[in-house]
């Protein structure tokens, strides 16, 4: 039968949803969530080490956020946001794919600009709301060193702080917060964090490779749909988003061949890691360069998990496709999870959690 999405839905104080980030990213709080004992553990994500096993790897998102968010003004000096996407490179360099804000004053054809760093050229527009645009930039630059100079941190819509709170120094700091302290610089192709990383710190890394646990990187070219709701009125009617994705061998060989647990950091990586063994067939070994593709996959109860066997992750909006994923593994093979998760969060709501990307995260085993 299908899923309704209400099944998906509940109710969050507005005041649980974390604005700022934890003063240091290991003090977050951490909810560990036995699935064999059925039982919950209250921590901090500092105390990560104590649930975790010398020969789990963890497989993570290295994917760099991009200060995507570029204000510029239409030639009858009206306010432009410029939100870039992902580029175009088959239509020439510094082309990107963005979302523009007002849309409907910037039709085919029309122009803005910055004052002195970059013009964009709208050239088309397609039927999810985006606009193809060509920037020319001071001295042929590339849009990304503009934005890198220039961007803001395209931080989620329920971060919403009030003037005392959004200040310059505090968008600053955004820059910093919003980031993974293992992120790629090299590697900015997401327009959101992979937020279940955002907890990790320097110093808790070497003490997890102290005990043992390895690391493996993979990368997702996270995008805007994983914000977006689900608005129909099934699971199975959601159109799923679609995000490029790549895996080193060596983190192939990882998954394929695993020593122990293989623990996803985030929902970025389950996705990944899914839909990379969806599409290589059962007993291939891994290849010597790096597999590349497009994960389409929509993952919600009563999926089942062929690699990943623990996951990070923090919590998530209400009628999500995130929030699906992690009922799913909950429970694989069932929809068992989808009443344990309604549970799960009403203890999370009564002990004061913090919510979504800036917020407290879970560990379920």
């Amino acid at each position: 039968m299908p899923l309704p999405t209400d099944l998906f839905d509940y109710q969050l104080p507005p005041r649980l949803i974390a604005q700022t980030p934890a003063e240091r990213r290991d003090a977050s709080r951490l909810l560990v969530v036995d699935r064999a004992a059925r039982a919950l553990t209250h921590a901090t994500f500092a105390d990560l080490p104590c649930f975790l096993r010398p020969t789990d790897t963890l497989f993570r998102n290295n994917a760099a956020v991009l200060p995507a968010r570029l204000r510029a003004q239409r030639p009858t000096g009206g306010a432009v946001e410029c939100f870039l996407l992902r580029p175009e490179p088959a239509r020439g360099e510094n082309t990107w794919w963005c979302l523009l804000r007002p849309g409907k004053k910037l039709p085919v054809g029309a122009t803005f600009a910055h004052e002195t760093e970059f013009a964009g050229h709208v050239l088309e527009k397609n039927s999810e709301g985006g606009a193809l645009i060509r920037f020319e930039t001071a001295g042929n630059e590339s849009i990304i060193a503009v934005a890198n100079r220039l961007g803001e941190i395209p931080l989620p819509p329920y971060i919403n702080r009030d003037a005392a709170h959004n200040s310059p120094d505090t968008r600053a700091a955004d820059r910093e917060r919003y980031q993974t302290v293992y992120a790629a610089r090299d590697r900015q192709v997401a327009v959101a964090a992979p937020t279940a990383g955002l907890h990790f710190t320097p110093e808790l890394l070497e003490r997890l490779g102290a005990d043992g646990v390895a690391m493996r990187n993979i990368t997702l070219h996270v995008g805007l749909g994983t914000f977006k709701p689900i608005e129909t009125a099934t699971i199975e009617e959601h159109p799923i988003h679609r995000e490029l994705y790549e895996i080193p061998a060596s983190t192939q060989s990882a998954l394929l061949s695993p020593r122990g647990r293989r623990v996803a950091v985030g929902t970025t990586s389950v996705r990944t890691i899914e839909d990379f063994f969806r599409k290589r067939p059962t007993g291939t070994t891994a290849t010597t360069s790096t597999f590349a593709d497009e994960a389409a996959l929509y993952i919600y109860p009563p999926s089942t998990f062929a690699g990943v066997d623990a996951l990070i992750t923090n919590f998530h909006q209400p009628r999500s496709t995130l929030l699906c994923l992690v009922a799913a593994f909950l429970s694989p093979g069932t929809s068992d999870g989808i009443a344990w998760i309604r549970e799960i969060y009403a203890e999370a709501i009564a002990k004061e959690y913090r919510f979504f990307s800036y917020g407290d995260a879970m560990l379920i085993v």
